[in-house]
This record gives structure tokens, C-alpha cells and sequence, in this order.
């Protein structure tokens, strides 16, 4: 019998479900024109996939298998695929509305074998005593914290296998009933090549190790390296969930504090859960229907990192010239576009899904509905931070703020965490606060009333 490995968000050889497969396989990636079409030709993220996706084809190589390339729908490529003679699909489980859509679609012509590949826990493995999901995060945790053994943290080893006949020195280009040989570089599916800097992620955890103690008391502070830099690994699937935990596991054997870190992976896990059981979390408010002013003025200084708050103006800046944000800063300015402008959050979720490099649709999705006080288990809806607080308290320096907008250089760092200062001074090419955070906090308020 003959497999079809579709990676897809387990990009690696290493700790593979995929490559635990016995049999003869075609391992396959496909460059989804459905995904791929509207992006901008210098999409961040495009170039690390394909760069991770010719990393991975040489790994394989190295193990005597070998990586079948097509830029076409999903759909496109498995029906030419059965033609030859390809009946069993293995993929690893994706939950956001266009993956669940589309695997719907190919499981009704092929035989689909999905593998829980990207998360610890099944969906429908961690359950209220009635058989409900969670809503509560902190209650969610401690069942994860029960439910989990040395099962969850597994090395999947290879399995025995033959590699199927194909050519596989070309990417293929389908569309419909006809197919393209094309030669395997970016440009070849309309984008231009770009050098994402990012560490592999093995290093990454070297370098944590130095740092997990003070996680907890250090991850909020904007200009401190503190953080693992793991997010956009798990994302795409160039490191194993599984070895993140692994790596924890031996820390704390060493007497290292890793709770905190473990609870963010589990919050991971939790935004998955809840968007695969509440899928209309994707659009739809769960809690009520906040104020909205769709002030396109405001959007639009927003998307120009010009709205005369220093901290949310270098956090845009931090994303659009790398396709990051610190977490912090992410909160800062998911409250104030949701509560400050009062802006829509499915608007700022858009703009971040079009940037960020890490972008994962659960995350973001409930992360906006969190700051705007619309999700599940959200920040109350009358909790609006300051970001002239939060600088100052994360960024007293403003070494992050004057990183990212360098046109403030000058200005003394105290005078960046004070409105007045802001609002009666006149910075050459720095505009003033858009609205001042007393008057949006009530008007949010009164508008909620």
C-alpha cells in the first residue's frame, strides 16, 4: 500500500509521526495557491517555509528519502495523485476554518490518516466530568497537568520504509488536469527570495536554558532578552512539540524552574482547543458585541505606526520591519485598537495575520478576543491598559521604544511614558497622540454603558 506524507506543519525529520509510517511513501509539500494567493510577493513567511522545505528535502535525501514539491489546491494535487494509484493521505491535525474545510474536502476522496502531530492533547481528551469542554483556562491547566505522562513527551523513531517512485527534482504546478514542471526556487511560485534570521531551534533552547529560571520574572520587559524565541518553530513545525517538553522535563530533573514556561505551552494548546470546539470563535464574538467606531482614520495611522503613542507606535514598527512582536507589546496594542480606538478586533487580527511570522490562527484569534474582552475566559472588558504605564513599568529606558523609532532618539526617556509631554510638544515627524488615554478609556466605557 502505497502513503502520501503530507507535511504541511511538521516540517523535520526529526521526532516525525509522518516518518513512523511503515510502507512505501510519497512524502509531499504542497505550496497552497489558495494560501498563497493575495500575499505580498515579500512575505516573510513564505521565504522561511520554503527555505525550512529545501532543508527538509536535503534531510530526507539524507535518509535515503526525498521530498515531491507541487504548487497548486490541495484538492488539485490528490485527485492528480489517485490517478496514480495514491489512496491513504497521512497528515498531522490543523483546526482553523480553511484547514478543517479543506481536509474535509480531500478526507472525501482519499483515505485521510490524521496524526497529532502539532499539539500534546486531542481535543476531546481533555473534558469537563460532563463531557464538556473547558471554558476556563486555569481549570483546563490542572487537568492537562493530571491528565499528562511520559506517553505525551514520546520520540517517534523512524519507521520501515521504501521511497515511491517520482520524479522529484521538480516542483510541479497543477491546476486542474494539467500539470507544469517548474524549476524548484521561490520565484518559480511568484514570490522573491528572502533571508529570514532566525536561530535553528535546537540552539534556541541552548541559549533558554541560561534564561528559564527568570522567565516568569523577566518575560515582560520589553527591551530585556528574555524569551525563548521558540514561537515561530512549533508553528511550522520545525521543532517537535514533544522536544520542547522533553527539554523541560530534563531542566526540572536539574532543578530548574520550568512551570511557567510549560503554562505557556499549555495556553498554546488551549486557543486550539477552544477554536476546534467553538469554530465561530474565527468571527464572531462569544461574550457580547463591543462598541465600534470603524474610524478609517484611525486604522490607517494604526497600519502606519503613527498614532503619537510611543510604545503601540515601536510595537507596529517591531512588526512590520520583522515580522515579530513581544508578547507584552501584543496586549498593549490589542487593548488600545480595541478599546482606545475602539476598532474592531477581527480588523487588528487581520493586519497581525498578514505580518506576523509566527502567526498561528488560534492564537491569534482568541489572543484579539482577550484583548478585546470578547472571548472565552477574556480580560474583563473594563480592564484597558495604559501604554504610557506599560512603557514605563516594561520600558522605563524606553530602549525598545527608541530601537524601533529612531526618530525619538533625542527625546528624554521619561518624557516618552507622559502624555502631557506628548500632547505639548512638538517632535519633528512624530505626531501627536491620537486621543488621549482618559478621555478613550470613557468614552469606551460610556459607549459599553
Amino acid at each position: 500500500m502505497k502513503k502520501v506524507l503530507w507535511f504541511r506543519r511538521d516540517l523535520r525529520v526529526h521526532d516525525s509521526m509522518l516518518l513512523a509510517q511503515d510502507g512505501e511513501v510519497l512524502p509531499i509539500f504542497i505550496f497552497d495557491t489558495k494560501i498563497l494567493r493575495g500575499l505580498d510577493t515579500k512575505d516573510r513567511r513564505v521565504s522561511f517555509i520554503f527555505e525550512q522545505v529545501l532543508k527538509l528535502k536535503a534531510d530526507l535525501k539524507a535518509l535515503g528519502l526525498d521530498l515531491a514539491l507541487f504548487y497548486g489546491t490541495p484538492f488539485d494535487v490528490f485527485a492528480y495523485l489517485k490517478t496514480l494509484g495514491f489512496e491513504d493521505i497521512y497528515g498531522s491535525v490543523d483546526y482553523d476554518d480553511y484547514a478543517k474545510e479543506r481536509d474535509g474536502e480531500i478526507a472525501e476522496m482519499l483515505r485521510f490518516h490524521f496524526l497529532n502531530d502539532c499539539y500534546l492533547f486531542e481535543p476531546n481528551e481533555v473534558l469537563k466530568k460532563d463531557g464538556t469542554p473547558y471554558l476556563v483556562f486555569t481549570p483546563y491547566y490542572h487537568a492537562c497537568q493530571a491528565l499528562y505522562t511520559q506517553f505525551y513527551a514520546l520520540k517517534y523513531t523512524r519507521g520501515n520504509q521504501s521511497l515511491a517512485h517520482f520524479d522529484y527534482n521538480q516542483l510541479l504546478s497543477i491546476k486542474g488536469h494539467a500539470q507544469t514542471p517548474l524549476h524548484v526556487k521561490i520565484e518559480s511560485i511568484g514570490f522573491e527570495p528572502l533571508h529570514v534570521n532566525t536561530l535553528e531551534p535546537q540552539k534556541n533552547l541552548e541559549i533558554f536554558t541560561y534564561k528559564i529560571d527568570l522567565y516568569e520574572e523577566n518575560r515582560d520587559f520589553l527591551n530585556m532578552d528574555a524569551t525563548s524565541h521558540l514561537s515561530v518553530h512549533p508553528r511550522f513545525g520545525t521543532i517537535s512539540i514533544r522536544e520542547v517538553v522533553r527539554y523541560l522535563v530534563a531542566l526540572k530533573q536539574q532543578g530548574h524552574t520550568t512551570e511557567p514556561f510549560f503554562r505557556q505551552l499549555i495556553f498554546r494548546e488551549f486557543y486550539a482547543y477552544l477554536l476546534y470546539h467553538f469554530p465561530r470563535l474565527a468571527w464572531e464574538n462569544y461574550k457580547y458585541t463591543p462598541p465600534i467606531s470603524n474610524d478609517a482614520e484611525a486604522y490607517e495611522r494604526f497600519i502606519l505606526a503613527q498614532t503619537g503613542y510611543p510604545l503601540v507606535d515601536a510595537a507596529i514598527t517591531e512588526l512590520l520591519e520583522t515580522g515579530l512582536m513581544h508578547n507584552r507589546a501584543r496586549m498593549v496594542v490589542g487593548s488600545f485598537f480595541t478599546k482606545h480606538l475602539m476598532l474592531p478586533w477581527q480588523k487588528g487580527e487581520a493586519f497581525f495575520a498578514k505580518y506576523l511570522l509566527d502567526y498561528d490562527a488560534s492564537a491569534n484569534i482568541l489572543s484579539w478576543q482577550w484583548c478585546a474582552g470578547t472571548g472565552i475566559d477574556p480580560q474583563p472588558y473594563f480592564r484597558i491598559f495604559n501604554p504610557y504605564a506599560q512603557s514605563l513599568k516594561f520600558d522605563k529606558e524606553a530602549r525598545y521604544i527608541k530601537r524601533f523609532l529612531p526618530i525619538l532618539h533625542d527625546v528624554p526617556s521619561a518624557c516618552l511614558h507622559k502624555e502631557t509631554y506628548l500632547m505639548s510638544h512638538d517632535i519633528a515627524g512624530y505626531p501627536k497622540p491620537i486621543i488621549g488615554h482618559e478621555s478613550a478609556r470613557k468614552r469606551f466605557l460610556n459607549t459599553f454603558s
